[in-house]
């Protein structure tokens, strides 16, 4: 079982003041970008900012990831040279693809046997933006063991395959949808497109209960202002924990007597129910 990724910031990391801010967040992941977020004349600062960033700030509960540059800019191997060894718990790759995901796959491997760290300990996560990549998921998804999330990258899929970005989404949910067959199949979190304007709350809130609904484990978050709105949406409400612990409750009175069929709620509750009380149970 993966740890919560319910929300994950992104940060600049070349910007030490929004560093020490997003560690002192109640946030479960803190992703410190060496990709879009920095210039072009700034990546051997945001390296140093970033490495000074993992061996010095408390991030608390709070999952330590860095984006590095795509494979295809060249700069991919040198962003994890520089930034292995301050030991991050995971490395996030932005236009993966199956072959890409084992280059950076190896690369950690050597690292972790150079520092003694266990073997698989560091976290990889793949970020889907491209129509190719999109199009040869199951390759992804099954590229690497040490692969445990797939980002959503909506807004450059959007771009690559020229569509109209409406705030319905409309133009991505077919694709929306694809990810998430694709990553439960193979065991993996999905985790869901930015949502852009960081001034509307009430738009954010209902994109990330959608994408809860959609059977995403979390959302891409670019303000602090949206951590606590996406947490909250990925959280099960009160009346659903209720009811999945009356399942649960009620599976497990009906087993012991020897019963296969039980109701709940005046309702007959059968496998795909009871895992899906587990399920929602299983999110707090």
């Amino acid at each position: 079982m993966f740890r919560p990724r319910r929300a994950l910031l992104n940060i600049p990391g070349d910007d030490w003041h929004k560093l020490e801010k997003g560690a002192g967040l109640d946030v479960d992941c803190v992703c410190m970008d060496l990709e879009d977020g920095v210039a072009l004349n700034r990546k051997e600062a945001a390296r140093a900012t970033i490495v000074q960033a993992l061996q010095s700030l408390p991030f608390g509960r709070a999952e330590r990831l860095v984006r590095i540059q795509p494979l295809a800019s060249g700069a991919a191997e040198a962003d994890l040279r520089a930034v292995l060894p301050a030991h991050p718990d995971g490395i996030v790759l932005p236009k993966a693809d199956a072959d890409g995901l084992r280059r950076v796959s190896g690369w950690m491997d050597e690292e972790e046997a150079a520092q003694g760290w266990p073997a698989g300990s560091l976290a990889l996560i793949a970020i889907a933006e491209t129509a190719q990549t999109m199009i040869h998921l199951q390759a992804l998804c099954s590229a690497t063991p040490r692969l445990q999330a797939v980002i959503f990258g909506g807004e450059d899929l959007a771009a690559d395959v020229g569509a109209v970005r409406t705030a319905e989404m409309h133009e991505l949910a077919f694709a929306r949808s694809w990810l998430v067959l694709h990553t439960a199949a193979y065991g993996l979190q999905a985790l869901d497109v930015v949502y852009t304007n960081f001034r509307d709350p009430d738009g954010l809130r209902s994109e990330a209960r959608r994408a809860r609904e959609l059977g995403y484990a979390g959302k891409q978050v670019i303000h602090p202002a949206q951590v606590p709105v996406v947490q909250e949406a990925f959280l099960p409400d009160e009346a659903e924990v209720a009811w999945a612990r009356r399942v649960v409750e009620g599976f497990a009175q009906a087993q012991a007597e020897g019963r296969g069929a039980f109701a709940v709620d005046g309702r007959m509750v059968d496998m795909p129910v009871v895992r899906r009380a587990q399920a929602i149970l299983a999110r707090l």
